[in-house]
């Protein structure tokens, strides 16, 4: 068990956002799951994402990777909404597990809206207190968009509209989705953004953070395969490239040496935080690469205290998280 704010993830084994968490019959499969500890739905917004046959996925014959050219979901936020409330609501009390909602705005107005309508479900009754939300800030294939997660500073605004609805109800959990770092500066501008809005609890004088967890790391972007480095090669010869986009987020077995590296440098740095920062409690989801129960051990070692996979998963179903639970 692993308990991040008010959540309590058990087994501390989830799905990554992505494409394979995007309809009623997908989250009902993760939450029916005994292997996963909670479920996290693919990133939605108020409108819905225009998704066309150019955003897709393909997954390399000589490793478990994948490359995909997905944005967000194309199903409204208000439709995972219901479908969350119908699985919550039939499901006997000792059946629960948390749900975690992903979101992303480019405004916080937008954000704001979007915040409010997830708490009007929190609000409906004790089966739907434990519904978190993660902040997309790490999508590297939406069109002329920059990650938030690579320009950290100006995430600030939409931070603020989190932090004033955790502060407003204290219950609500929030994460923050990363993009893959490459360098130490990337990470202390992280955490000294964060730092920034921890604050001292009137009731007790702890200084506590909003933010409860951190998943790193989204895909990598602006990578390519070609047709013949991806299963199924021989129906593909007339594609230039494994997807129509040519360049898409790299998961998987590629991604996992990387994925480990932030995970160890973001734990190192926590450990070296004081008290008074108010992030020495942060949790990191470990995700890339969580292809096998070794890599998910690997995680952990890393410093990771809950592990999310998404690549197995897309290429497994639900039985990918029996293989990483390692039975």
């Amino acid at each position: 068990m692993v308990q991040v704010n008010s959540l309590d993830v058990s087994p501390p084994l989830v799905n990554a956002s992505c494409a394979w968490a995007s309809d009623l019959g997908q989250l009902q499969a993760l939450f029916d799951s005994p292997y996963t500890g909670a479920v996290v739905t693919r990133t939605s917004t108020l409108a819905g994402f225009e998704e066309d046959d150019s955003h897709t996925v393909a997954f390399a014959s000589s490793s478990t990777t994948s490359l995909n050219s997905y944005g967000y979901s194309p199903h409204k936020l208000s439709q995972y909404l219901s479908w969350i409330e119908s699985i919550l609501g039939a499901a006997p009390a000792a059946k629960r597990k948390p749900f975690i909602i992903s979101i992303t705005a480019s405004y916080p107005d937008v954000l704001k809206s979007t915040i409010g309508a997830i708490q009007e479900l929190r609000n409906k009754g004790p089966a739907f207190a434990d519904i978190g939300i993660e902040f997309n800030a790490s999508c590297p294939n939406i069109r002329g968009a920059v990650p938030w997660g690579y320009a950290f500073a100006n995430l600030v605004p939409l931070l603020t509209v989190l932090v004033d609805a955790w502060r407003a109800d204290n219950s609500l959990t929030l994460g923050l989705k990363l993009p893959p770092y490459v360098y130490a500066a990337q990470f202390a501008e992280v955490l000294a953004t964060l730092r920034q809005f921890s604050a001292k609890d009137d009731l007790n004088g702890q200084t506590l953070n909003p933010i409860a967890y951190i998943a790193c790391t989204n895909t990598l972007g602006n990578a390519l395969l070609f047709p013949e480095q991806i299963v199924g090669a021989s129906g593909t010869e007339e594609r230039a490239f494994a997807v129509p986009t040519a360049l898409g987020g790299i998961a998987g077995d590629s991604l996992h040496p990387l994925a480990l590296g932030n995970v160890y440098s973001f734990a190192r740095l926590l450990e070296a935080e004081d008290l008074e920062s108010g992030l020495k409690n942060l949790v990191i989801f470990g995700i890339g690469g969580v292809t096998s129960a070794e890599a998910a051990a690997r995680m952990r070692k890393a410093g990771a205290s809950i592990v999310g996979s998404a690549t197995l998963f897309g290429k497994e179903g639900v039985q990918a998280f029996k293989i990483l639970s390692g039975e």
